[in-house]
């Protein structure tokens, strides 16, 4: 299915996997929204909404900017409204947006707790739930999360279960809205790498600049977006995929243009899989 004069939603869209993915839909013809907070420059991260939407419009697409806290139940509505009525209409929407902290129970913040389930789980399920009225008028309708097959092998949970229980609830949210909308045409699926991605959210949350060079650049997630929202859902909805596995099937077969650094270094494979 062409994504051409297709519009798509994509929060989190100013940097990393966002950007890439708000990029490559703008290349295969696509209206892109970039729902995003940064509006103005961030200190230490590169990218706003209007610095993305520049890109698209100088690579010749059409981009919306807005400013939007995905934690903001009411905002997310206007925003997505705002969106459809100057696009006229939504045909996908990228929960992309998300919140890490990799520490266990013991001495996790609840603060930090209540930041990721809202900016994970609980942004999936407004920001959906704001979409679909659009996404019932496309005919050809898809959400798509970031987030991972469910794996619960205890290591999983062992010392950052509460980041892992936020980003398994939006899988869970796949499955369950990928059933509840069947009826309505719209596709719902789970993108998720196989190896690191190399982001700013890894050098500054994670493991700094050392562990980039064990990862690949965001464009392998942003190509395998761009494969799976060329489906419908009569021929894929309800699934959990990696992104190697979603280009491999594609006919891809050469990745080392993906690498984020030269070399022949060991990629580090993601969390949650084995």
């Amino acid at each position: 299915m062409s994504m051409q004069g297709k519009t798509v939603f994509i929060t989190g869209g100013s940097r990393g996997i966002g950007r890439a993915i708000a990029l490559a839909c703008a290349r295969e013809g696509a209206n892109v929204v970039i729902g995003a907070k940064s509006d103005k420059p961030h200190p230490k991260l590169p990218g706003t909404i209007h610095t993305v939407a520049g890109e698209i419009e100088a690579a010749g697409g059409r981009a919306l900017p807005l400013v939007l806290d995905v934690r903001d139940e009411t905002l997310v509505r206007e925003r997505i409204d705002e969106a459809g009525e100057h696009f006229g209409g939504i045909d996908a929407l990228v929960n992309n947006a998300g919140a890490i902290r990799l520490q266990g129970v013991e001495k996790l913040p609840v603060r930090r707790y209540d930041l990721m389930h809202e900016v994970n789980a609980r942004a999936v399920f407004t920001c959906s739930q704001a979409a679909l009225p659009w996404l019932k008028q496309s005919g050809s309708g898809h959400i798509l999360s970031l987030s991972p097959p469910i794996n619960l092998a205890p290591k999983w949970f062992a010392q950052y279960g509460a980041y892992t229980t936020t980003k398994y609830a939006m899988t869970m949210l796949t499955l369950g809205m990928a059933e509840e909308f069947r009826s309505y045409g719209i596709a719902v699926n789970s993108l998720w790498p196989k190896t690191l991605i190399s982001t700013a959210a890894i050098e500054f949350e994670v493991g700094g600049p050392d562990l980039m060079a064990q990862g690949r650049k965001p464009d392998i997630m942003a190509d395998a977006a761009v494969t799976i929202l060329g489906h419908n859902a009569d021929t894929l909805t309800g699934q959990a995929l990696i992104d190697e596995d979603v280009l491999r099937q594609a006919g891809v077969t050469d990745f080392e243009g993906y690498r984020y650094a030269p070399g022949d270094q060991p990629l580090l494979p993601d969390l949650f899989l084995d």
